[in-house]
């Protein structure tokens, strides 16, 4: 037994010493020796060790991802800590919600200082703010500000950098550590990291950043913003390049991309590898390391033949003709050809580990573009090639609605970051992400009118509903004070007797009182008078103002001269409720642009096309009233009140920049006549808009025949001025021309009235 003993123990000894000696260089690599264990990780595998890895590819393209200038992320996010000492801000903790309770959500923007300079981008989002509806010039009613210094390029090489940023802003009295800022910025860091250091320190500000990194991103506090040039339009902008009739089943090309390739430093890597995935049939990767002043010192052996292939191709002709638009990091996560692949409708596919999508706290980007890994890039060619057509058909649809909904104009950038921040001011009153991603889009619904999609125009055939089955008719009425004129008696005569009017509006639009109720008509239905707003300054914009009496969804919206008999009211009601989300009316205008003088002409002949139906003889739904008031800035409406009758084109303008559609058109039994409203004892109707109508039937371009000084004459001059500064301020022009007309069926037709549904359409 003790023998037995004795060869265990001799066996486990010369066990030990034989591990001691030939294996102890293996035992620093145990758990105990931490310190030392990551150093001699660190170092294994390297790429170029040919005994350990055969080279498939050149040994200087993945060693980049070695490079010492680079951060580790975890040194990325100390010096991003290191520069925003606020990192854990959240709304609840850096934000005062108490200076928007009184006000609401309003923004100051900081007055221009003598002498500091202001990039052209920079100033365009500064105009974009003094030009909305959120701007007030009263530093005590706001609840965002704005600085006046130029923040957006903060990359101290560059001649648009601004020096002595935290200096100046501590020395403002409304800086308060940054609570309740919003600074904007495009460009961060610098060669060779290109960390976040904006340069001074944001404290408590909420930061509206391109190129934003998911690390130091907050959530629910910064706003991430696309990149975009000093070029990009003011407002308005080009729309995008899918059009309804021009969608090819399948593009020349399925995946593209030309760039530049960066040779050292960060974001080489990517790009570097792009050159794998070219086969010069359907999936074009062209790159040329020809930029930089020193290019030609760190060329490798690919720059001469990149070069010459950069060359054969157009990039506006591969982004017309692609399906797939590759889109890597440059220097920084974001770069300005993820707008230009929007625009296209080439589906974006993203190549840029840890970039915070723009607006992803409201885009769903899943529904618009692929987001590969920079780790996984052989892999995409094969990942596309497996999205069916008609998701591919889907992905287009949805670039097209989001750059113009959000991206196609600095003005609507801009509004876009506003609206997020005032949605986390009221979560309960806050737009879905549905609301954000389908159409018309998170900007032109407003959750303060309602939170149930049924209440809105747009998404009827979504929520499985349709619009009320009774209308509000509402009349502006300008006639002397003491007495009603015969056209409105008969009009609401008229009106009550529709079958689906459930009750009648009249905006005395007067100084003067109204006439008793003992002088109105009796109707069938009830009728209610309402004062103007501003019976002083008589403001057109009044007739669109959201009254709380109007309860249904329709609006029938008339003129007191107006003639219309109760079969047209029924049958324009009936395609209204067919079409809630346009105007559906009776007398028409149309719009044109006149190449000799350079600007938009109006005309009210007959034509074979319209833009504009009146709202003096109307429907529409009550939501543009809200719209029209609360959507639209102080500035515009304005501008409409300063114009004799304005207020119904602008009306229209709003509609169709809304739903991209024309006006309808219905039948209707007599000629619209257009009448001069006479001033009598009511200044009101001085300013006021008269009923207009149509005239003779004549060429479409020409004058009014009136001669020149009469009321018609400058009011047809007013309308061409309003026509062309509505274009001006939104940036393009929004109506859209259509040639249809709608009638009941067997119209005219030669048979039997007892057929006919509304046979009193076609009496004299």
């Amino acid at each position: 037994m003790q023998t037995r003993k004795k060869y265990i123990f001799l066996t486990f000894l010369a066990s030990w010493l034989l591990l001691f000696f030939f294996g102890g260089d293996q035992l620093r690599h145990l758990a105990f020796f931490s310190g030392r264990k990551a150093k001699a990780w660190r170092n294994w595998p390297h790429w170029t060790d040919r005994s350990l890895l055969k080279n498939f590819a050149d040994p200087e393209e993945p060693q980049r991802d070695g490079d010492p200038s680079l951060l580790s992320p975890r040194e990325r996010r100390a010096a991003w800590l290191n520069v925003y000492k606020s990192s854990r801000c959240r709304m609840e903790t850096c934000f005062d919600f108490s200076r928007c309770e009184k006000h609401g959500f309003k923004v100051f923007t900081y007055p221009q200082e003598r002498g500091q300079p202001v990039s052209e981008s920079y100033g365009k989002i500064l105009s974009s703010i003094e030009r909305s509806r959120y701007h007030t010039t009263n530093p005590e009613e706001a609840c965002l500000f704005i600085l006046s210094i130029d923040t957006l390029d903060r990359d101290h090489l560059s001649g648009q950098y601004v020096r002595n940023v935290d200096e100046k802003i501590r020395s403002f009295p409304l800086w308060n550590g940054g609570r309740n800022h919003l600074i904007f910025n495009l460009y961060s860091g610098t060669w060779p990291n290109y960390t976040g250091d904006l340069g001074f320190d944001i404290g408590q500000a909420i930061l509206a950043k391109a190129s934003f990194d998911t690390e130091s991103f907050r959530p629910g506090f910064d706003v991430s913003i696309p990149l975009f040039s000093k070029d990009h339009p003011q407002r308005g902008g080009e729309r995008g390049w899918l059009y309804q009739d021009s969608v090819p089943p399948k593009k020349k090309y399925l995946l593209v991309f030309k760039g530049k390739r960066y040779l050292t430093g960060i974001g080489s890597g990517t790009r570097n590898a792009l050159h794998h995935i070219h086969n010069g049939k359907d999936i074009i990767s062209l790159t040329t390391c020809k930029h930089g002043k020193d290019w030609e010192k760190h060329k490798d052996t690919r720059c001469d033949k990149d070069n010459v292939d950069y060359e054969k191709f157009d990039y506006q002709e591969l982004l017309h003709n692609s399906t797939f638009c590759i889109v890597p990091r440059g220097r920084r996560l974001g770069s300005f050809r993820f707008l230009e692949a929007l625009q296209a409708a080439c589906i974006p596919v993203l190549l840029s580990d840890g970039w915070e999508l723009p607006f992803a706290e409201a885009i769903d980007w899943s529904k618009a573009a692929v987001v590969g890994s920079e780790r996984l890039l052989l892999q995409i060619p094969s990942a596309v090639r497996c999205i069916h057509p008609e998701r591919v058909l889907a992905f287009q649809q949805q670039t097209q609605f989001l750059w113009d909904a959000y991206f196609s104009s600095v003005d609507k950038i801009v509004h876009t970051t506003l609206e997020i921040i005032k949605d986390r001011l009221s979560p309960h009153r806050s737009r879905s992400r549905f609301l954000w991603n389908a159409l018309p889009g998170g900007l032109l619904v407003l959750p303060d009118f309602s939170t149930h999609l049924g209440d809105f125009p747009f998404y009827y055939l979504q929520h499985g509903s349709s619009p009320s089955k009774k209308f509000t008719a509402f009349i502006r009425a300008v006639s002397q004070a003491g007495s009603l004129s015969q056209p409105i008696l008969r009009l609401i005569q008229a009106v009550s007797g529709s079958q689906y009017c459930a009750q009648i509006l009249v905006l005395w639009s007067c100084e003067k009182p109204p006439p008793p109720s003992g002088k109105w008509p009796q109707t069938s239905v009830p009728l209610t008078i309402i004062q103007g707003r501003r019976k002083v300054r008589g403001a057109l914009s009044d007739r669109f103002f959201p009254f709380e009496a109007i309860q249904t969804d329709a609006v029938l919206s008339l003129d007191e001269h107006t003639s219309l008999s109760t079969s047209e009211v029924d049958f324009a009601f009936v395609v209204w409720r067919s079409f809630p989300e346009r105007i559906v009316g009776f007398p028409t205008q149309s719009h044109f642009w006149d190449p000799e003088q350079g600007r938009w002409g109006y005309t009210s002949k007959w034509t074979n096309e319209l833009s504009i139906v009146l709202t003096a003889a109307a429907f529409y739904h009550r939501y543009y009233h809200s719209l029209f008031t609360e959507h639209l800035p102080a500035g515009l409406r304005e501008l409409v009140d300063g114009l004799a009758a304005c207020e119904d084109i602008l009306m229209n303008v709003l509609v169709a920049a809304v739903t991209k559609l024309p006006p309808i058109k219905v039948t209707q039994r007599k000629q619209h006549k257009e009448v001069v409203a006479q001033q009598v004892e009511c200044r009101d109707g001085a300013a006021g808009s008269p009923p207009p109508g149509q005239q003779s039937p004549s060429a479409p371009h020409s004058a009014p025949t009136k001669a020149k000084g009469t009321a018609g004459s400058r009011r047809f001059s007013q309308r061409q001025d309003c026509l062309n500064q509505l274009a001006d301020w939104f940036g393009y022009m929004p109506l859209v021309s259509s040639q249809l007309r709608l009638d009941p069926v067997l119209f005219k037709d030669q048979v039997s009235v007892l057929r006919k549904k509304y046979p009193r359409l076609e009496k004299p």
